[in-house]
Formats: structure tokens, sequence, C-alpha cells
């Protein structure tokens, strides 16, 4: 008798936790060049669960086109031809979005991508970067982009190459966007 009590305890206090945590609706907006970006996606989508939505340039770079034109064009802060050319992230109610850094910007395809979002006035956003040893001016560009637009940014992070191997930056980050999903 006393462990079928303890079990249903036990089962009103997981269905109490489950009713406690938030049941936000996430989109993962990524650009990925290397492998890096998309992985740090994936723990965070492991860690928070949401919609993984990466956006691709049209035209892929070489590794000379990447390191010549594109870091030309993300200077500039141009953005380039994607895939999605639009997202819509009305059914969101988080934005959370990562980008490799190239000449301490965002790619051209992350910034094209801010500027896709659709329905996204008013709506909370975490952003991330990835980069080999500094992030320049990546997060105050985007979070600038997306004020802009309406967006709050709540939480930002710029991981190192080494970062992203560290278990525990990468939890840092999966903690912003939890503490972003409590409304």
């Amino acid at each position: 008798m006393n462990t079928i009590m303890n079990r249903a305890e036990n089962t009103l206090m997981a269905d109490d936790q489950k009713a406690k945590e938030p049941d936000m609706k996430t989109a993962i907006i990524f650009h990925s060049y290397t492998g890096i970006t998309r992985g740090i996606a994936e723990e965070i989508q492991a860690g928070c669960r949401g919609d993984l939505i990466e956006v691709k340039p049209r035209q892929d770079y070489t590794k000379l086109t990447a390191y010549t034109i594109g870091c030309l064009r993300a200077r500039r802060g141009e953005g380039d031809p994607t895939d999605p050319r639009s997202i819509d992230v009305s059914p969101y109610d988080l934005i959370v979005i990562g980008t490799p850094v190239w000449a301490w910007k965002p790619t051209p395809v992350t910034n094209a991508a801010i500027r896709a979002l659709r329905g996204c006035e008013g709506k909370p956003a975490v952003i991330f970067a990835t980069c080999g040893g500094q992030a320049g001016d990546t997060l105050d560009v985007m979070r600038k982009e997306l004020e802009a637009k309406g967006v709050c940014v709540q939480g930002e992070s710029a991981l190192t190459r080494k970062d992203c191997a560290d278990p525990q930056k990468v939890a840092a980050l999966i903690d912003l966007v939890k503490q972003a999903m409590v409304p």
C-alpha cells in the first residue's frame, strides 16, 4: 500500500513539475558553414526542444570564396540569396539564431536570415555566434538588426572553437535559452 501511495505521489509530483515547465514553441534558426554552428543548434534543440531551421546560401561558398567574397560581404553587412527565402516565426514563442563569425561579423547568410524573418515583432530571442577566437561585432550587429524588427534579445553568447567542445559552456548557452523560455 505504501509503495502504491509513493508511486501515486511521485506521478502527481512529476505531472505538477511538467505543468510548471514552460510550453513555449521555439524556432532555432542557424547558418553553418563547417558544421560547428549546426552542432550547437542541435544541442540547444536536445536541451530545450524546438524546430531547427537551417538557412543555406543558394550558391554554396568554396573555401576560397568564403574567405574572400564571403568575408567581404560580411564586413559590409550584406545578405546572400538564401533558402528559405522567408522565415515565418509567427507560430513561435521564442527565436534562437546562431551564426558562424566571418571577419568579426555575422555571415551574409545570417544577415539575410534575419531580414527574412516574418511575424517576429514582440518576440523574445537568444542569439549566439561560433568563432575561431573572437566574435568581434557579430552579436551587436545581430542584436541591432533584430531590435529594428521589434525583437527583444534576452540573451547572447559567443562560443570559441574551444568553448564549443566544452560541455559547461554549451550548457550555459542552453540555460540562456531556458531562461528566455520563462514567461
